[in-house]
């Protein structure tokens, strides 16, 4: 399951402390491995990562340590794998195309 998250930290006053978390954010999702699709730090802060993972619950696992790391405002979008929205897209048509015969 592919699913897209845009995280949004909390304003705060730059200090080393919260520089040292985003540096160790980093490293832990460069420990995620495979699971991380992509990965793009937000200009100042936060970050746009998609992640492909075998359920929700590991998605819920993920979002949980993730914000241990850093305190912040998380959105999700589960996204669909191009190919198959390509496949079901042309079978809806199909379909529409036999009953309007």
């Amino acid at each position: 399951m592919l699913f897209l998250v845009i995280s949004t930290p909390r304003r705060a006053k730059i200090t080393p402390t919260l520089l040292e978390a985003r540096l160790a954010f980093r490293k832990w999702i460069k420990s995620l491995g495979k699971r991380v699709v992509c990965f793009y730090p937000r200009k100042d802060r936060g970050a746009i990562v998609i992640l492909d993972l075998a359920s929700r619950r590991a998605l819920d696992a993920i979002l949980r340590d993730w914000r241990a790391c850093i305190p912040v405002r998380l959105d999700v979008y589960p996204l669909q794998n191009p190919v198959l929205s390509q496949t079901v897209l042309q079978q809806k048509l199909r379909r529409l195309s036999k009953k309007e015969k």
